[in-house]
This record gives structure tokens, C-alpha cells and sequence, in this order.
């Protein structure tokens, strides 16, 4: 089978990969959790995990309606390094909802004229309109880390996009809409192992890009550029809520916990919906790097 990008991935972890790192993945069990300041061991059970999600689905349904029928606007902006498990959290929350309702905002690159506007230009058309509810694959936070890591960005426009930003949420939030900020956290060990798996599955294999190939060399600036955004950008009126993904179970039980937590919808089940769950679920104090150090 080929391998895309040349099998850089392989590469990596064969010849580059940090010795501990390397050794924890070879060492470590399928359902066992790699990251040893994970709280939890193993991955949480199948059926627990599957008829939580289904009782949480149903309240996704029951907010997708209140939001419909009352004309409510949420937005929900998933954030975190490559396969931290954004889509398939925004997946699990989108599986039983009318797609005209609640719609994905994955864009791609900036055109040629969209790099020449207000760096926030392009992210305004997509917020969403009475009724309706946009999950963003990836956010206006990109210049905050990605763009950085990579220099696709000047200091200047990053320090720009910095001083911009509190104006620019307080205005989404005093207009009306609701906005929830998810960053999920995963450690450098299951990052590599989740890229191992999609390298040698074909259908996964779409998923990684030249990105991610050369990220895997960047995981110190990446912390460094992710520490920071998380200190500039939490805020009572938008706050930061981050979990930790090294078990994607957990972590969608906690996303979609998240999401309808603070929220008043018609028909609310409170022993459902409860809290996430405050091991893997906090402020930007809960975010840890590759060796669990804090910020």
C-alpha cells in the first residue's frame, strides 16, 4: 500500500520521534491511554461511552429545535493541534441535526483576495443567522497558532489580530450570539499514534496534509504559540473551555456536555446533560503539553 506524503509519517516516528515517545507507542495496548498526566488509564467502555451519546444526541435534537424555533444563533468553534479529534467531535455533535440548521464552517485557504481584507472579513459571513447554529472546523484563532508556527503570518498581524480579538468576540457575544469555545488537548505521544493510523488506513489517509508532515517537527512552537492564545483569549464573556482528548470517547461526552451545559432549552434533561466532566474538562489552567507541563 502507499503511503501518502512518501510514508513521511513512518519516518518520523522511526528516525526522529522523541525516544520516550516512540518507546510509549510501541509499549502501549489499544485501548490503553499513552499520556501518563491522562486521569485515565484506559479508554472508557464502548457501551457506557455509546448509550451516553445517544442520550446526549437527544438533547442535541431537543437544543437544535429551541434554536430553530426561537431564532436563536450559536456558534461553536473547535480548536486544537491535528488529530485532536475536532471533526469527529463535530461529527458526533452534527449526526442527528438538520444540516440547514446546524452547519460546518471548514474553510480552506485565503484567496488572493480574501489575504488582502480585514483578517476577520471572512470569518463574519459564516457566524450564523436567526435560528441557526455554525460549527467552525477551525476559527479565526488560526493567526493566533498556525498561522504563527509557520510564519504564514507577521508578528505584526499576529499582534494586530491579538489586539483586535476581545472587541471582536464582545461584539459577536452583545449581538446576540452564542458563543462556545472548545480547544481539545491531546499529548504528543497519541497525536503521533492517531497520525500512524490514519497513515496505514485509506480511508482515513485524506485526512493528513503536507501540515501535518511538517508539524510533527513543531510540537515546542505549537506549545509555546498555544499557551499564549489561550492566556489572551480567555475571557468572562468568551471563555476557553478545554478538554482533554487523548480518550475521543471522553472527550465527545464532554464536548456535547459543553455545548448544551449553560444553555436554557425547552425540555431540558439536567441528569443527562450534568457537567462535563471536570478531570478532562476546565479553563485553559486544565491545558497541559507533550510533559504535562501547565500554563
Amino acid at each position: 500500500m502507499t503511503k501518502p506524503f512518501d510514508g513521511a509519517i513512518s519516518t518520523f516516528f522511526e528516525t526522529e520521534a522523541p525516544p520516550d515517545i516512540r518507546a510509549a507507542i510501541m509499549a502501549a495496548a489499544k485501548e490503553q491511554i499513552i499520556n501518563p498526566t491522562y486521569p485515565y488509564q484506559t479508554r472508557m467502555d464502548r457501551d457506557d461511552y455509546e448509550e451516553q451519546l445517544a442520550s446526549l444526541q437527544i438533547e442535541l435534537v431537543k437544543f437544535h429545535a429551541w434554536v430553530r424555533d426561537t431564532g436563536q444563533r450559536v456558534a461553536v468553534l473547535f480548536e486544537g493541534r491535528d488529530a485532536a479529534g475536532k471533526g469527529g467531535c463535530i461529527a458526533r455533535v452534527r449526526q442527528n441535526l438538520n444540516p440547514r440548521v446546524a452547519g460546518i464552517v471548514a474553510l480552506s485557504k485565503p484567496t488572493e483576495r480574501e489575504a488582502a481584507q480585514w483578517y476577520f472579513q471572512r470569518y463574519i459571513a459564516h457566524l450564523p443567522a436567526r435560528g441557526e447554529m455554525r460549527l467552525f472546523d477551525r476559527s479565526w484563532y488560526n493567526r493566533g497558532v498556525v498561522e504563527h508556527v509557520f510564519g504564514f503570518c507577521t508578528s505584526d498581524q499576529r499582534e494586530s489580530f491579538f489586539q483586535q480579538l476581545p472587541d471582536f468576540e464582545r461584539m459577536i457575544v452583545d449581538d446576540g450570539i452564542t458563543l462556545t469555545k472548545i480547544w481539545l488537548n491531546v499529548g504528543r505521544a497519541e497525536q503521533l499514534r492517531r497520525f500512524l493510523d490514519r497513515e496505514g488506513d485509506l480511508l482515513k489517509q485524506w485526512k493528513l496534509s503536507a501540515i501535518d508532515v511538517d508539524g510533527l517537527k513543531l510540537w515546542d512552537r505549537y506549545s509555546t504559540a498555544i499557551a499564549e492564545t489561550l492566556q489572551r483569549s480567555h475571557r468572562p464573556y468568551a471563555p476557553w473551555t478545554v478538554i482533554r482528548s487523548d480518550d475521543k470517547r471522553r472527550a465527545r461526552l464532554a464536548v456535547i456536555r459543553a455545548i448544551l451545559a449553560g444553555v436554557s432549552y425547552a425540555g431540558k434533561n439536567h441528569d443527562v446533560v450534568s457537567q462535563p466532566d471536570p478531570a478532562i474538562c476546565g479553563g485553559p489552567e486544565i491545558w497541559t503539553d507533550a510533559h504535562g507541563s501547565m500554563i
